[in-house]
């Protein structure tokens, strides 16, 4: 079995908050893949299914953020599930808006849910950081991760949600640089190569030096008499009529 945790804050308030990214990419996983029914246990809800041949458990925890760890290490005591079996879906301000990295244990990057799970759990689990952009000031940070998508990013959004959870498999079947792969693909389709427009080129085309030359055309003597001849027959009558006269008496 693996557990799927998604995390941010439980309540109408927070649903559509930068910080509850994780909580709608396992939502997704679940709608997409046809898991049972949420239910409340382990201090969150929880849903189940399977993907190909592998039992999935899905957590998203009610203890607000900063106290994720606690219903992450009920669920995995209950089930006996090792922390190299566990993926948390979160929120990251050092990564674009869009952007999605995976790594197995590390730092919490400052991310107060996570701090959690290393508490309670350790940090040999899978992390998936779902980047939501920074806002460039550490005072904004709070009301930056606390405050709802905006229009602008409803269209990366709703691509990668819905590349995550229809690439699942990947991930479920270890194939984690695939997973990433086919989610950036997705959410940022690669551009179409232009073919550059041939240049006219500006210099007169070359002659063949194996093209036929043109036979020019051979010239006959009566071609030339007549091309010598400028008054042409004219001039030939004027001739005869000079020649044949006879002499005076």
């Amino acid at each position: 079995m693996l557990l799927f945790v998604g995390l941010g804050n439980p309540g109408q308030k927070y649903e559509n908050n930068r910080h509850n990214i994780g909580f709608m990419a396992v939502e997704d996983i679940v709608h997409r893949h046809n898991f049972s029914p949420w239910r409340s246990r382990f201090q969150g809800k929880t849903s189940e299914g399977r993907i190909g041949s592998e039992k999935i458990l899905i957590l998203k925890p009610e203890t607000y953020m900063n106290e994720s760890g606690r219903a992450v290490g009920e669920a995995i005591r209950f089930f006996k599930i090792g922390p190299e079996d566990v993926f948390v879906f979160y929120d990251e301000l050092d990564l674009a808006p869009g952007k999605l990295r995976i790594k197995k244990a590390g730092g919490s990057g400052g991310h107060n849910g996570i701090k959690s799970i290393d508490a309670h759990i350790g940090k040999e689990y899978w992390r998936l950081r779902m980047g939501i952009g920074h806002p460039g000031h550490k005072e904004r940070v709070t009301g930056h991760v606390l405050g709802d998508f905006s229009k602008t990013d409803q269209d990366w959004l709703g691509k990668e949600i819905d590349a995550i959870s229809r690439h699942i498999d990947l991930l479920v079947k270890g194939d984690t640089p695939g997973f990433m792969s086919k989610v950036a693909q997705d959410v940022t389709p690669p551009r179409s190569k232009k073919v550059p427009a041939q240049k006219a080129s500006s210099e007169a085309p070359t002659r063949d030096q194996n093209a036929p030359k043109t036979a020019k055309p051979e010239t006959t003597k009566a071609d030339s008499d007549i091309k010598n001849n400028k008054d042409g027959w004219q001039s030939t009558l004027a001739n005869w009529f000079s020649n044949s006269k006879t002499p005076q008496d």
